[in-house]
């Protein structure tokens, strides 16, 4: 399983809420963002690139709010640990196993040809959002915890949602 990614900011600008507002007034912010994976399945941190788009947005306290574009990926937080990637990883694969024989990857009842039910259900259990706290203009995160984006139907480009609300 890979932990990198390559990443460009593709900024929305029909949808940039960061109109000239009066002090102490509620913002909004909104950025989509994307990722080009390079394997079936990995793990991103992605905690330093929100954090840059919480800073860019000028809000300082209020709540961001990630959504996956897509239902074979997720977003969720835990630590960052090599050891630990490797478990999320056994116990994902031993939970949603890839060669079960889902309908989803059945010609008899679909007509997906990515064979990827397994994906989608590993989506599923993990989730394709997440709110956290802002507060100083930064993710208000514990000691551990890091933002991680997972892929499980790659590779593929990926996008997410940023949406930063607040003062």
């Amino acid at each position: 399983m890979s932990a990198s990614a390559t990443s460009n900011t593709r900024p929305v600008e029909a949808r940039d809420k960061t109109a000239e507002a009066s002090p102490g007034a509620l913002r909004l912010f909104v950025r989509i963002l994307d990722w080009i994976t390079q394997d079936r399945v990995q793990l991103i941190n992605i905690t330093e690139r929100i954090n840059e788009i919480v800073r860019k947005s000028g809000i300082r306290d209020g709540m961001v709010h990630l959504q996956s574009l897509h239902t074979t990926t997720a977003v969720f937080l835990n630590e960052w640990q090599d050891a630990l990637l490797d478990d999320m990883s056994s116990f994902l694969n031993q939970a949603v196993g890839r060669h079960v024989p889902w309908r989803h990857n059945n010609p008899e009842y679909s007509d997906c040809e990515r064979q990827n039910a397994d994906s989608h259900l590993k989506g599923m259990l993990l989730g394709q959002t997440l709110s956290l706290q802002v507060r100083n203009s930064c993710v208000l995160l514990g000691t551990w915890q890091s933002i991680i984006l997972a892929e499980f139907d790659g590779p593929r480009s990926r996008s997410m949602s940023v949406q930063v609300v607040g003062v």
